[in-house]
């Protein structure tokens, strides 16, 4: 089957770096547009990162042309003003006024070509902090994602960059609601997304929390959660993930596991009861689950509706059934030709997923068009 390609004959040209403005354009490639990378001359530095940053560029740079190009040099700055005027989408996401120095801002784009649609991805949005060099660290420090995820005291990061790839996700909203409007004016327009924001947006349950309730939300570890069972239970050997989150579910958990003393109880049957009593209910459920192994837990919970999950690390991904069986994984050729799999978009068209295989270029590839 031929993977869906609904973004087919729309050109995008990325002046990009690192994982945000990337992120983007991974998304537009993925989807079938015809995207293009403009790189220094010795190519983008996430080529090379170690470390954390060795999954970068294959990750986010799948489906794409490269193109090096020195933008300080004339024969530079004419290819890459020609590549704006032949695209539909631009995407930036170096430090603010890096481009208009340059020339190729949106202001000066947008006179060479009415129809583009600039979609400026930033640490900040206009206003006091826009002129700050901003990481996926900083916004998740300053956005209040840090202190929700570690224990009180200890701020901690997640484990990915979420807030590059979600910045970069809501660019991408943005161009697309711009290309609707597009249909109707036969005009772009400039997007602005950013790292700070989006870390704001995504904060925002715990900022109606304290609009609803009156309370400040605690960090998650030291959260009062709103079902009474939902957490990581130890087995007899790996931990699981179990979650009741209603009070139909706790009438089944209580039968799968044989808690005749604890469904006797009319006091828990409603799921607000269950968290009040969270502190009795606990200890013995813990000690029930710690005499099973995982994969008996798994078996039992199997089918049933409740929610539940192993905890899986990164690297067992490439073995996991389900993605193998739906085909997520797609086959991506490195630049030395080693072969690897890595996750297309989790997206599908008609049960169709855009997975296809695809080949990193090197950094002075001819560019399309």
């Amino acid at each position: 089957m031929t993977a869906p390609a609904p973004l087919a004959g729309l050109k995008v040209v990325e002046f990009t770096h690192m994982v945000m403005g990337p992120a983007a354009g991974a998304i537009f490639a993925a989807l079938g547009a015809e995207v293009v990378r403009v790189e220094p001359l010795e190519g983008d530095k996430t080529r090379t990162l170690l470390g954390s940053g060795a999954g970068y560029f294959p990750m986010y740079n799948r489906h794409k042309q490269s193109v090096s190009l020195d933008l300080k040099s004339p024969e530079g700055m004419a290819q890459a003003k020609a590549m704006a005027a032949g695209a539909d989408i631009l995407i930036e996401n170096f430090r603010p006024g890096a481009l208009d120095k340059l020339g190729l801002g949106y202001d000066a784009l947008a006179e060479l070509n009415p129809r583009l649609i600039y979609c400026s991805a930033k640490g900040f949005l206009p206003g006091p902090y826009e002129n700050r060099t901003a990481l996926d660290e900083v916004a998740q420090m300053m956005g209040g994602l840090a202190y929700m995820t570690g224990p009180p005291g200890r701020p901690l990061r997640a484990g990915t960059s979420v807030i590059d790839v979600a910045g970069g996700m809501f660019g991408v909203i943005g161009v697309l609601a711009a290309l609707e409007e597009r249909h109707r004016t036969g005009k772009g327009r400039l997007i602005q997304t950013s790292l700070f924001e989006t870390t704001v947006y995504l904060v925002g349950q715990h900022m109606a929390q304290l609009a609803v309730t009156g309370k400040t939300a605690s960090p998650m570890p030291a959260r009062i959660s709103a079902w009474a069972i939902y957490d990581v239970f130890e087995t007899r050997d790996d931990p699981i993930f179990i979650g009741v989150v209603t009070d139909a579910l706790w009438a089944k958990f209580c039968q799968l596991f044989k808690l005749d003393d604890l469904w006797a109880d009319e006091s828990l049957r409603r799921n607000n009861e269950r968290v009040l009593q969270r502190d009795r209910i606990l200890p013995q459920i813990r000690t029930l689950i710690a005499n099973f192994t995982r994969a008996e837990i798994l078996e039992r919970l199997e089918g049933t509706g409740i929610p539940f999950a192993p905890i899986g690390k990164p690297e067992e991904m490439f073995d996991d059934p389900h993605l193998q069986a739906i085909g997520l994984l797609e086959q991506v050729t490195l630049p030395d030709g080693r072969e690897t799999q890595l996750p297309a978009l989790p997206i599908a068209f008609d049960g169709a997923l855009v997975a296809r295989p695809a080949t990193l270029t090197p950094a002075d590839a001819e560019p399309l068009g």
